[in-house]
C-alpha cells in the first residue's frame, strides 16, 4: 500500500518503497548498526544485505495513514542491545515523520544476528 495526502492543490502519493529508504538510511546512520539482514533467515542464518537492497530487510505496513515499519538488523558485537534499539527508533521516527509528514504509529526492531569485527 502507500500514503495518500490531499490538499487544496491536489494529492501526493507515497510508496511504501520511499518510506523504507528513508527508514532504513536512518537506521544505518545509528552507532552499532553493522547493516540489514533478509526478513526470511531461516535456521539461524542470515544474509547481510548490501546498500543498494537496503529496502528487502524492511517491511512498510501503512494503516489508516498510519506507518508501522519492521526492521531486520544485523548489530555490531559488544553494543548494547536496547541502548542502539531505542536509538534507532527515535532516529526512524524523526526522519520519516519529518520528510514525509505522516505519523510512524510502531517501529519494531528485529535482531537477526550479531558480527565481530575483526
Amino acid at each position: 500500500m502507500s500514503v495518500n495526502m490531499l490538499n487544496e492543490n491536489g494529492g501526493i502519493t507515497i510508496d511504501d518503497q520511499a518510506l523504507a529508504t528513508l527508514a532504513g538510511l536512518a537506521a544505518m546512520e545509528c552507532y552499532g548498526v553493522v547493516g540489514m539482514a533478509s526478513r526470511n533467515a531461516t535456521q539461524g542464518i542470515f544474509e547481510l544485505l548490501k546498500m543498494e537492497q537496503l529496502t528487502k530487510g524492511i517491511k512498510v505496513t501503512t494503516i489508516d495513514d498510519k506507518i508501522n515499519i519492521d526492521l531486520y538488523i544485523v548489530l555490531q558485537y559488544g553494543v548494547k542491545i536496547s541502548a542502539v534499539a531505542d536509538n534507532i527508533i527515535s532516529r526512524i521516527k524523526y526522519s520519516v515523520e519529518t520528510f514525509s509528514g505522516v505519523c510512524v504509529d510502531n517501529v519494531n526492531i528485529f535482531v537477526q544476528g550479531v558480527r565481530v569485527q575483526k
